[in-house]
């Protein structure tokens, strides 16, 4: 997961289309928890539930289901994009397998570790001028970020710009079918909060669904350690 890599004006971005309008400036307690690498760190609905959020395993060496994620990127066309890389964990161990690979987080502190791990990293919001746009030979969305601005429709748009041709884009969806849209905070060690945002939980079907209007086809979906995976091809580029 990672904070809502969004327009920071909320207008249209370089890539074409409009990113959705309200973005927080946020990330207070999620910088927190990933300065420390542990949380606590919870995922708090309007109505007081909270969703434990695994920083410990974001700020950890790629392990479990991450293992599946790396053995289909070896099978892609290099370079490989991270969206919301958030601690770096995928894109070092990218890096290792001798994958040339990008992170890109909208928070500093998940960029400086990403780095400080000897990855390559940008701090920048997914719908900004990205290098390679139109040539990445895969591209990820893991830890949730999926529903990046409660606005999947936008995020799977925005991947297939980013894609080339025949590219792929590995996505992790929720364990359960799911199409759901809602207002959330970020709550960190002693209650801090973070503003309101637009966040969105989808499973298998319904991502696939949105994909296809995307131009994105799914080409393979399995379940890894409890987590839950489709890959989504680009098909060829039109007009």
């Amino acid at each position: 997961m990672t904070a809502p890599a969004l327009s920071r004006t909320g207008g249209p971005h370089p890539a074409g289309g409009t990113a959705p309008a309200q973005v927080p400036d946020w990330g207070d307690p999620y910088a927190d928890a990933v300065r420390a690498g542990r949380g606590p760190l919870w995922l708090r609905h309007r109505d007081g539930r909270r969703v434990p959020l695994d920083v410990e395993r974001w700020c950890a060496p790629a392990a479990g289901a991450d293992h599946s994620l790396l053995l289909r990127c070896t099978q892609l066309t290099a370079p490989v994009l991270d969206l919301g890389c958030g601690p770096g964990r995928l894109v070092a161990a990218l890096l290792a397998l001798g994958i040339p690979a990008l992170g890109v987080d909208i928070t500093g502190e998940a960029v400086a570790r990403t780095r400080r791990l000897g990855a390559l990293a940008l701090r920048r919001s997914l719908f900004d001028r990205l290098p390679g746009e139109g040539r990445w030979g895969g591209v990820l969305l893991a830890d949730g970020n999926l529903g990046i601005g409660g606005d999947p429709d936008a995020i799977l748009e925005r991947c297939a710009e980013l894609l080339a041709p025949g590219g792929t884009l590995l996505v992790e969806v929720e364990p359960q079918e799911l199409d759901e849209h809602s207002t959330v905070q970020l709550e960190g060690a002693h209650g801090r909060l973070s503003p309101p945002f637009s966040w969105a939980r989808l499973g298998a079907v319904a991502t696939a669904r949105r994909a296809r209007r995307a131009g994105l086809v799914e080409t393979d979906r399995w379940v890894s350690h409890g987590r839950r995976f489709l890959a989504l091809q680009a098909g060829p580029r039109t007009g």
